[in-house]
């Protein structure tokens, strides 16, 4: 066979052939061994590169961020309840003609303040003055009957008494006399008709107010009906301004809160009122109303309240805010209008726990009172509320909680009034 023997460096033998074959196994070998050194060179010459240039290591992760924190501000808080309202006039009148005619004068301009027994209108007296004088002639011809009447009767009584009259001369004068008593009678209410008419023909402010524009000029021919029983002309408006009314609605729940806050069922409470929404309640009034019953279709009932109008500046239609008080000044929590972070039907409170971590907590809110938002429940008087830096928490996070300071508002509280529960 061409094979031979060789003694190995370990002390082994190999085969050789004589075709190379046992050469080519040694020389892959010797390659893979230079390989692996190459590969350790290059790994100790990197490090020692990399040890060379200098390169800084990572830099550590950012601190948490800061936010402001506080405990919620307690105070003594008047329970009020917010409505808005709208005025309307204690009276109000549509000055129709009563009789008709045509329109000779108009004594007032547009929009202005009357009072009770100004002239506004004048209708023709010219007819109405006719009538009364033809009255009046008709008044003095029946008391001349009378007269007459009157006298016939002495007459036939003394005539009786001579034997020279009858007892049924006399019962005739009786009859006649009486006759002409009841036609005096007649005449005199057609005096007074016809007096009516003619004052009805000079159209008078019933009461102090603002009159509102004319619909009628001078000259048109109005029909009047002391009845109403036919369609008679509307002259113009005329409504009342001191006092002054304001109309609004409470829903059920604030009806027995206001019955039960010492009230009872007589309405006799003191509200607060804002014209320009800006948390001014400067004007004060009288809650003297409240309906008889609940609307069905809308589950509130009316109330009223009557408010002083000297100066006469609020006008029927105005619309305002109105606060009802619901009882004693109690105890509650108060935080800033901004840390409270409405969340579709809900509210919530960032608050930092012992760990730094932002704990969420959902609340009920009330009014607003000196700027600051009334925390109902879902609050502690000791967690701390972040009360700057908001958008920097996020909920489960971790945060540098500094120490801050809830401080009210001396102006007066912009809504005022109970809030979304």
């Amino acid at each position: 066979m061409n094979e031979i023997t060789e003694i190995t460096p370990e002390g082994g033998e190999v085969a050789r052939n004589l075709d190379g074959r046992a050469g080519s196994r040694a020389r892959r070998r010797v390659a893979w061994l230079v390989a692996v050194a190459a590969v350790a060179l290059a790994a100790i010459g990197g490090g020692l590169a990399w040890k060379h240039l200098n390169v800084p290591a990572p830099a550590p992760p950012p601190p948490p961020p800061q936010v402001t924190v506080s405990p919620p501000l307690r105070r003594m808080v008047q329970p009020t309840a917010r409505f808005l309202g709208q005025f309307s006039a204690v009276d109000s009148v549509q000055l129709r003609a009563q009789v008709g005619g045509t329109l000779t004068a108009i004594d007032f301009r547009d929009g202005q303040i009357v009072h009770k027994g100004d002239p506004l209108f004048v209708i023709d007296p010219r007819p109405f003055q006719i009538r009364l004088d033809e009255a009046m002639a008709q008044l003095h011809t029946a008391q001349a009957k009378a007269a007459l009447s009157k006298v016939e009767l002495w007459r036939a009584q003394q005539l009786k008494k001579t034997n020279y009259g009858t007892a049924e001369t006399v019962d005739e004068r009786t009859a006649a006399l009486r006759s002409a008593q009841a036609a005096v009678d007649a005449a005199g209410a057609t005096v007074r008709d016809a007096a009516l008419d003619l004052e009805f023909a000079h159209v008078t402010a019933p009461f102090t107010g603002r009159i509102g524009a004319h619909l009628v000029s001078v000259g048109s021919l109005v029909s009047g009906s002391r009845g109403g029983t036919s369609p008679t002309t509307l002259l113009a408006t005329i409504v009342s301004l001191n006092p002054i009314h304001l109309d609004f609605d409470m829903s059920e729940s604030d009806y027995l809160a206001w019955q039960h806050a010492d009230h009872g069922a007589t309405p006799h409470a003191a509200v607060e009122i804002s014209l320009d929404g800006d948390g001014h309640y400067d004007l004060h009034g009288t809650l003297d109303f409240v309906d008889n019953a609940v609307d069905r279709s809308s589950g509130t009932i009316h109330a009223r309240a009557t408010v002083p109008n000297p100066d006469l500046t609020l006008t029927p239609g105005q619309f305002a805010r109105l606060r009802v008080a619901l009882g004693k000044p109690v105890q509650a929590l108060l935080v800033p209008e901004a840390a409270v972070v409405p969340d579709q039907s809900q509210h919530i409170v960032m608050t930092v726990a012992a760990n730094g971590t932002v704990v969420p907590k959902v609340v009920r809110i009330g009014e607003v009172h000196h700027g600051l938002r009334v925390i109902r429940s879902g609050l502690a008087a000791s967690d701390r509320v972040v009360i700057d830096g908001l958008v920097r928490a996020r909920p489960g996070a971790k945060v540098t909680p500094v120490p801050g300071r809830i401080a009210p508002n001396n102006t007066p509280s912009p809504s005022g009034g109970a809030g979304p529960s």
